[in-house]
């Protein structure tokens, strides 16, 4: 398979161009998935999407879990992106989940842009929650 798709987009306010690399889909389901991955601060399941032909993320919810229904009910699309902070200030973002780090290799954040759910990523180190331990 070839590189991640980059999408050249409008400039950011101080004129740097905003590149997002698309990296998956997030889907929620309440179906058990093999290779589930904990994430503690969501109380949900998640799948590697790049374990998935059509880079799709499995998300599955602990009835517990604090996560606004808007997440738990929208697929998002998911980009990778150099940081977070000028993606925030991008105007008609509205932040759903503030930024948080996941198992110290990733740093993420949900918003509501045209109506749709995004997640933006960054990588603090390259890997997955099982990789982490190598």
């Amino acid at each position: 398979m070839g590189a991640a798709a980059r999408v050249a987009a409008p400039a950011f306010s101080d004129g740097a161009p905003a590149i997002y690399e698309f990296d998956h889909v997030g889907l929620t389901t309440t179906v058990k998935q093999p290779d589930e991955n904990w994430v503690e601060q969501s109380r949900v399941w998640v799948t590697n999407p790049r374990n998935h032909p059509e880079k799709i993320e499995f998300l599955r919810y602990e009835p517990d879990s604090t996560v606004p229904d808007f997440v738990k009910r929208n697929p998002h699309v998911a980009f990778r992106v150099a940081a977070l902070e000028p993606h925030l200030k991008q105007p008609g973002v509205e932040i759903i989940i503030p930024p948080f780090v996941v198992a110290d290799f990733l740093e993420v954040v949900f918003v509501k842009k045209y109506g749709a759910l995004f997640e933006y990523m960054h990588y603090l180190k390259e890997g997955w929650f099982a990789d982490q331990s190598r």
